[in-house]
């Protein structure tokens, strides 16, 4: 029996790729992806505020996006 994917369940399987295989969490979504025939479409409803977050500093930092201003120390 397969387990429903949630965005928490999907945030924790993105977090192990990123620590176990050392991926940006920009990778780790499309190496998820790619690993079980998913569109990149098709996963945005289990993309959290969280995971969107650290999915836009990769973006950013990668300069995909253009850089947003931040608060230091938050």
């Amino acid at each position: 029996m397969t387990t429903k994917m949630t965005p928490k369940r999907f945030a924790i399987v993105i977090d192990d790729l990123v620590r176990d295989k050392n991926l940006t969490h920009l990778e780790a979504v499309i190496h998820y992806c790619e690993h079980h025939g998913l569109e990149s479409n098709s996963i945005t409803r289990w993309i959290d505020k969280s995971l969107k977050e650290k999915l836009q500093y990769d973006a950013e930092s990668l300069n995909y996006l253009p850089k947003t201003s931040r608060l230091s120390g938050l």
